[in-house]
């Protein structure tokens, strides 16, 4: 099995940066915020946060593609560094601490590339999570400061724990009848968003997680971290990965029922 340690250090003192970066600017009163083509955000430190981890990763791996939210992609190659700078920036704008850095390293495999490496760093909240393929997935202050993490064990819908962004995307979608008939069924629902989510299913606390609508960078570093807890991360089609436009991740147990739901259509 590869050993991707080296990649998985440099993730984490590329998250360093951008933490750096991203902490300096959190509740700036001078922060400028433009509108994106697709309506969304994009802060002055988002792209200076993905400046500065494709200039490091330009150093240190040369050779690498890099993906990134605000700046698309460079390079080509089997190994492709994907990222998004700040994943939350709607509330980083606002002064809500929940928002993260994600930097995933994916290679090329049967299928189309696939995630090795995931690092999600989230400075307000004092949070970080990572994985390597092979290798487990950790939460902690650092690599020599870290506990493994381990999904839940909850196999049964009244049991569990169900995380979601919002209501919007299922309705455009024609899922909200199953999305709905799934929170009835489940024994907490909790409106989390974005990675935060993801995180707690690869940690054990939350059971059950979906969003309809999501972009590569938004879903590469947090597939990893939730596979190598132990957990299931796909498309709302079933795909294993992050290739769908759209995740559903959980402990496992739970998964075929999560997708069930999900996929009843109006």
């Amino acid at each position: 099995m590869p050993d991707y340690h080296d990649d998985l250090r440099l993730a984490h003192v590329l998250a360093d940066a951008a933490d750096a970066a991203t902490m300096a600017r959190f509740k700036a009163l001078d922060l400028k915020v433009e509108t994106k083509p697709d309506m969304t955000p994009v802060s002055e430190a988002d792209k200076a946060a993905e400046e500065l981890i494709r200039g490091q990763l330009q150093r240190a791996r040369p050779r690498d593609a890099i993906l990134g939210e605000e700046y698309g992609i460079e390079g080509t190659g089997p190994r492709r560094w994907v990222i998004d700078p700040i994943d939350g920036t709607k509330n980083y704008v606002r002064g809500v601490p929940v928002w993260a850095t994600l930097i995933s390293l994916m290679e090329a495999a049967e299928g189309g590339y696939q995630p090795v490496v995931g690092v999600v760093s989230a400075p307000a909240l004092g949070r970080r999570w990572w994985a390597a393929k092979g290798h487990g997935a950790y939460t902690g202050r650092s690599l020599t400061s870290a506990s493994r993490m381990q999904v839940s064990k909850v196999s049964t819908l009244s049991d569990a724990s169900f995380a979601y962004s919002s209501l919007g995307g299922w309705e455009e979608q024609g899922r909200l009848n199953g999305f709905l008939d799934l929170t009835r069924e489940v024994w907490r629902t909790r409106a989390y968003g974005d990675f935060w989510p993801y995180m707690m299913v690869a940690e054990g606390s939350v059971d059950l997680c979906a969003e309809p609508e999501l972009s590569l960078w938004d879903m590469a570093a947090t597939a990893i971290v939730v596979t190598e807890a132990g957990g299931t991360f796909t498309g709302l089609d079933g795909r294993p990965g992050p290739h769908s436009g759209n995740a559903a991740a959980s402990n496992g147990l739970l998964h075929d029922e999560l997708l069930g739901y999900l996929n009843e259509r109006n």
